[in-house]
């Protein structure tokens, strides 16, 4: 078994337009990923922003400049519209990226969802001495890329510790 960081301090941001729209105009909003993951991962830190590339930055970095945060997980924004730009952003910030966790993340969701698969643009990286990783909106995909995360975030920071 590989030595990893236990204690795993986790973020999680959702990143929808249309949850945004409703929480802004004072709707009650349901975020069924976001909430998953806060439960499953016993984050500490949460926040839903619209698809914006300024406030998708600005999240990620304040969440390292001001909080105890190890890993964000990003949940949203993955997809193939216009406005789904999640993929492209953190890329841009990655010092280095974990292509791994797509291929891995793909193989499962083909047993669940066959080649709709390629419609996810789902990835990870480290950034800053964080784990990032971006998880399309969906519920199913969540739960799907849950089990990798749990298993080798303390694993991958104790890599980036050494």
């Amino acid at each position: 078994m590989h030595e990893k960081i236990e204690d795993i301090v986790y973020g999680v941001v959702t990143v929808s337009d249309s949850r945004f729209n409703k929480l802004i105009s004072g709707e009650i909003v349901e975020d069924k990923s976001g909430n998953f993951l806060k439960k499953e991962l016993n984050a500490k830190y949460y926040v839903l922003i619209p698809d914006n590339r300024d406030m998708l930055k600005g999240v990620i970095d304040h969440l390292i400049d001001f909080t105890d945060v190890d890993c964000i997980v990003v949940t949203g924004g993955t997809g193939v519209s216009s406005r789904d730009n999640t993929p492209e952003i953190l890329k841009e910030m990655f010092q280095k990226e974990l292509n791994g966790f797509s291929v891995l993340f793909h193989n499962l969701s083909y047993k669940e969802v066959k080649y709709a698969t390629i419609l996810s643009r789902t990835t990870a990286g480290i950034y800053r001495g964080k784990v990032i990783y971006a998880l399309p909106g969906s519920l199913n995909a969540c739960k799907t890329a849950l089990p990798i995360i749990k298993e080798e975030t303390g694993h991958i920071l104790k890599h980036i510790r050494e």
